[in-house]
């Protein structure tokens, strides 16, 4: 059998142990909280503005791999390609020929990735895809 533990002397204690000790004092903790409030909403922000940039550009490239997709297209276009996509008579046509051969309204040239999508390498002059996808 263990000998029982002595007890520790009640003057080592952490808290106060009799009405004569000195009073417990909580710490003013608004500087602490208000710095942290700070610092959580500036980080939050800081994420949501990421994720809403992310957003907007997850949605823009789709929008433009759809455009591209539906558009005409009359050749088997290469993976690492670059082609060049054209508005005609109000009708969307994917083309080898750049816009420098080709007097069309040249909407993008965009280049096959690995993945099946199409990267946007440039815009024509004057198109603004919030106009083009009416978002």
């Amino acid at each position: 059998m263990s000998e029982p533990q002595p007890k520790p002397s009640p003057a080592f204690l952490p808290y106060p142990v009799s009405t004569l000790s000195p009073p417990i004092i909580p710490n003013d903790l608004t500087s602490f909280k208000s710095r942290g409030i700070s610092q959580v909403e500036r980080d939050l922000q800081q994420k949501l503005q990421e994720i809403r940039e992310t957003y907007i550009a997850t949605i823009d490239h789709f929008n433009w791999n759809k455009l591209v997709y539906e558009a005409d297209i009359q050749f088997e276009p290469i993976i690492g390609g670059t082609y060049h996509l054209y508005e005609m008579r109000g009708r969307k046509m994917l083309s080898m020929i750049s816009p420098d051969e080709w007097p069309q309204k040249h909407l993008a040239t965009v280049r096959l990735n690995m993945d099946r999508q199409w990267k946007i390498v440039s815009t024509g002059s004057g198109v603004e895809s919030r106009e083009l996808f009416g978002t």
